[in-house]
């Protein structure tokens, strides 16, 4: 896929679509083709960290803190801050909870308790944190680009023999959302097993107009 197509689509997508009273989402829209989606090794499930936010990010963030001058720098920027002291101390419906946040962070030293207390819960569903030096703008930059991830699946019921993701707003710059087409695409393509020649046609939508075909 070519940049400059991903531009031309946008710009015809721009001139089909009616003007709404609210600010649309824009979709892409990826049809696979040979690809029996019965079968569990071919259906996708990944993350892709996108180039631009999509005005879509809602991710909830819990950080695993052993400083309290470093995690009462940081608290505006996460929905909850659990300090290393009370990691063993936790219940199992609190353990349980941990597991609905999508980004974790762990202030460096803490991923050893973390490690030790709730590796067996949060290990084997790839909730283990992400380790961090105690430096805000470290801990801002790495929540815009884990915060910026979209989840991208065809496993739902069946399976799907495409995929739908959000690629950014109609108020976006036509570049930026471009950027992030190629970047799920890419991924996408990674991801399948015969790779291109999986790919049936894309298109890009928004959320309520007519979708234009990309390639």
């Amino acid at each position: 896929m070519r940049k400059e197509d991903v531009l031309n689509a946008l710009k015809t997508l721009e001139e089909k679509s009616k003007k709404r009273n609210f600010v649309q989402t824009v979709e892409l829209i990826i049809n696979f083709r040979d690809l029996d989606v019965r079968k569990p090794e071919n259906l996708i499930d990944i993350k892709v960290n996108m180039p631009h936010p999509t005005g879509r990010e809602q991710a909830k963030a819990l950080l695993f803190a052993r400083s309290l001058q470093f995690a009462s720098s940081v608290k505006n920027l996460f929905d909850k801050i659990i300090m290393e002291e009370n990691i063993p101390n936790l219940s199992k419906k609190e353990i349980q909870e941990i597991l609905n946040y999508d980004v974790l962070l762990a202030e460096g030293p803490v991923m050893i308790t973390v490690g030790k207390h709730l590796g067996q819960t949060l290990a084997p569903k790839g909730k283990m944190p992400k380790p961090v030096n105690p430096d805000k703008e470290e801990v801002e930059r790495l929540l815009s680009s884990m915060k910026s991830a979209m989840r991208i699946t065809n496993k739902k019921g069946k399976g799907l023999p495409y995929v739908q993701v959000v690629v950014g707003k109609e108020n976006m710059p036509a570049e930026h959302i471009a950027e992030n087409v190629m970047e799920v695409f890419d991924e996408v393509v990674r991801a399948l097993p015969r790779h291109s020649q999986n790919i049936k046609s894309v298109y890009i939508k928004k959320t309520m107009s007519p979708a234009v075909r990309i390639i």
